[in-house]
């Protein structure tokens, strides 16, 4: 049994260190694609890290969603510890139902730009990370359901019935919500044309 974490990270460059993670929103899933649960935080920026002129250029169009990922923000010495027992405190109900150990799975959009930093700062701030390197893309998961070539498996070019009613914000954990229920459409899509 896997308990699914729909993660969106907003950022002000391409990768971490260098770039700072500004707000991310974790929407965990049971099975059968239930929320069950919330994480979201802002976060305070790097110290001596940049800010990307292309990324800049794109939350310059996305006023509302910048004001939005600056509010309130955090330390991640003080985040990620308290997300990582978050995750911990989701599975553990699991576990003691089952009777044995539940492994959380990330899951995004794509997975490698999301998962970068959220292994990345919670290698350098919890200094554990509970998903290892169980990370799933979605995009992934269309090419195989769409029987297209990766590059192909654009939103753009997904039909409409696997998309969420909710809209795209840019505000981590509406979009982590949005994905995650992306996600569960076309995981029941395939596994129903495996039958």
């Amino acid at each position: 049994m896997e308990i699914y974490f729909s993660t969106d990270v907003e950022s002000d460059g391409p990768y971490p260190g260098a770039y700072s993670m500004l707000s991310f929103g974790t929407a965990a899933f049971n099975p059968e694609g239930n929320l069950i649960g919330t994480f979201e935080a802002n976060l305070e920026t790097l110290p001596g890290a940049k800010q990307h002129p292309d990324t800049m250029r794109f939350w310059s169009e996305q006023p509302d969603a910048w004001v939005a990922c600056r509010k309130d923000c955090k330390a991640p010495q003080e985040v990620m510890p308290a997300y990582v027992k978050w995750v911990e405190d989701v599975i553990k109900p699991y576990q003691e139902i089952y009777g044995r150990k539940i492994k959380p799975v990330t899951v995004g959009f794509p997975i490698t730009f999301d998962f970068a930093f959220m292994n990345y700062y919670m290698g350098e701030f919890a200094k554990y990370n509970p998903f290892s390197f169980s990370a799933l893309d979605i995009k992934t998961l269309a090419m195989v359901a769409l029987g297209k070539e990766f590059r192909q498996c654009t939103k753009r070019n997904f039909p409409k019935r696997w998309f969420s009613e909710k809209k795209h914000t840019h505000i981590g954990i509406d979009d982590a919500i949005e994905q995650g229920e992306m996600f569960f459409n076309i995981l029941k899509e395939s596994r129903e044309l495996k039958c």
